[in-house]
């Protein structure tokens, strides 16, 4: 009987090291908000290959995701919708060095609801008056930088800027049109599929620079064995096959 306290606090020792252990264990991937769905079908696998390792996913706007890892978020991952934010964290020293990849790539569309009798053929079409809100991302977010891009080349950004309902990031403008709050939207092709219920692809927009998703480890990772093993996964033949079917092409 005079052992059973210190059996119970050698217990609860265990119990908080087995704790600790599962915690650790846990693999944080910060990816951008267009890779959700594939994202979740990819995790399972991963997590079939490596056994004991837990994928929790982050999705949020790219850029939301670097300020979070450069303010120390939890990460091991960061999957970014454009070169621009993952260049910024390697600026920052966020990435560990020779984990960056390229992994897909991906297209910029117009949708509208898909109900809409408006027959978008052309970024040209977006003036017309009866176009009277058009989502799409600001600065901050990759698909803003490529949908303002193209209208800027098309010399129609002045145009459509007055009529512009900023999403935070791509699936919040995907689910404005969805819901018909707006008549026309900037999303990636990936997105317009997730709802295609709901939406309709007008048209393909013409980007100046390709929509490349890059990858890399996060420095300072508590898991960077596991980390570096996600990265090579998602180039694997099986993971760049989940990835096709969401849409996404080759890096």
């Amino acid at each position: 009987m005079r052992h059973a306290p210190c059996c119970r606090r050698l217990g609860a020792l265990l119990l908080c090291a087995a704790s600790i252990a599962a915690h650790a264990a846990d693999l944080t991937v910060s990816a951008a908000a267009s890779l959700t769905n594939a994202f979740k079908e990819l995790g399972p696998v991963f997590e079939a290959q490596n056994s004991g390792t837990t994928v929790v996913f982050n999705f949020g706007a790219s850029d939301a995701l670097l300020a979070q890892i450069a303010k120390g978020a939890p990460a091991d991952i960061f999957a970014s919708a454009d070169q621009e934010a993952m260049d910024r964290a390697d600026a920052q020293k966020l990435l560990v060095p020779q984990t960056r990849r390229n992994f897909v790539s991906n297209t910029l569309v117009v949708i509208t609801p898909i109900d809409s009798t408006l027959g978008l053929t052309a970024l040209a079409d977006l003036q017309r008056p009866e176009v009277k809100r058009i989502t799409l991302g600001n600065a901050a977010v990759p698909f803003g930088r490529y949908s303002r891009g193209a209208l800027e080349a098309a010399r129609l950004w002045a145009a459509v800027e007055p009529k512009a309902v900023y999403g935070q990031n791509v699936r919040q403008s995907l689910d404005y049109v969805a819901r018909g709050e707006v008549e026309a939207g900037f999303v990636y092709t990936t997105d317009a599929a997730v709802q295609k219920d709901k939406v309709k692809v007008a048209f393909t927009v013409a980007t100046e620079t390709p929509i490349s998703y890059p990858i890399a480890a996060v420095a300072g990772s508590p898991n960077p064995d596991a980390a570096r093993k996600f990265v090579a996964f998602v180039l694997s033949p099986s993971a760049q096959s989940i990835m096709a079917r969401y849409g996404f092409g080759k890096p």
